[in-house]
C-alpha cells in the first residue's frame, strides 16, 4: 500500500498560517515531519475503522502490535491518552490508581480536537504532535513498549502507520514525551 494523501486533507499550510480551529498537523504534515526527522515508517491506506473490532480482519495482514487508544479526562480536569495493544482489557478504576489520576471518564470530542487534532475513531499516540502544551499525559501499555513494531492511525482512521520500536521511541523523544508505561495485563 502507498502513503497517498487523504482525499479530505486540509490544504498545505504552514502551522502559523492555519485557522485557529485546525490542528497544526494533519496526516500529510505528520508524514512530512516524520520524513524531515528521519523517522522510518510504513503507512497503509484502508477503509475507515472506528472501533478495534471493525479492523481485526484488516489488521491481520499488517505486521506488528495493533493499538487501541483512549482519550480520557479525570475529575481534576487532567487529560490522559492511554495507548494499549488492541486486545488489552483496561479497567479504568484500576488504571486511575496506577497512573495517579482521579476518577477517569472519556474526554469529549471538542477537547480531543483541541489537544490532539483528531476526531473520534482516529485517536492515536501520533496525535501528541498537536499537543504542544503537553496538556495530555501519555500512558503506554508495556506490551507496546516491548513490541518490535507498533501500529497507529496517522491522525486519520483511514490509514495505519507502522513504526519499529526505534522509530516510535524517536517520535516520543522528538515530541519531548516520556510515557508512563503500565503493564495492563497485571492489572486485570
Amino acid at each position: 500500500m502507498t502513503d497517498q494523501p487523504a482525499p479530505d486533507a486540509a490544504p498545505d499550510l504552514a502551522p502559523a498560517d492555519l485557522p485557529a480551529d485546525l490542528p497544526a498537523y494533519d496526516r500529510d504534515r505528520l508524514t512530512a515531519w516524520m520524513a524531515e526527522n528521519d523517522v522510518a515508517h510504513v503507512t497503509h491506506d484502508h477503509p475507515a475503522v472506528f472501533r478495534v473490532e471493525e479492523g481485526l480482519e484488516l489488521k491481520a495482514g499488517l505486521p506488528g502490535a495493533h493499538t487501541k487508544n483512549l482519550f480520557l479526562k479525570d475529575q481534576k480536569g487532567r487529560l490522559w491518552l492511554i495507548s494499549a495493544r488492541q486486545d488489552t482489557v483496561i479497567d479504568l478504576k484500576r488504571a486511575a490508581g496506577v497512573i495517579g489520576a482521579a476518577k477517569l471518564s472519556f474526554g469529549n470530542e471538542a477537547l480531543m480536537w483541541e489537544t490532539l487534532g483528531v476526531r473520534p475513531g482516529s485517536v492515536t499516540a501520533l496525535g501528541l504532535i498537536n499537543d504542544t502544551d503537553h496538556r495530555v499525559t501519555f500512558v503506554l501499555d508495556q506490551r507496546l513498549w516491548d513490541a518490535d513494531i507498533v501500529n497507529f492511525h496517522p491522525l486519520t482512521n483511514t490509514a495505519t502507520t507502522a513504526l519499529d520500536q526505534t522509530a516510535f521511541r524517536r517520535v516520543l523523544e522528538l515530541l519531548g514525551r516520556a510515557p508512563i508505561v503500565v503493564d495492563f495485563e497485571t492489572l486485570g
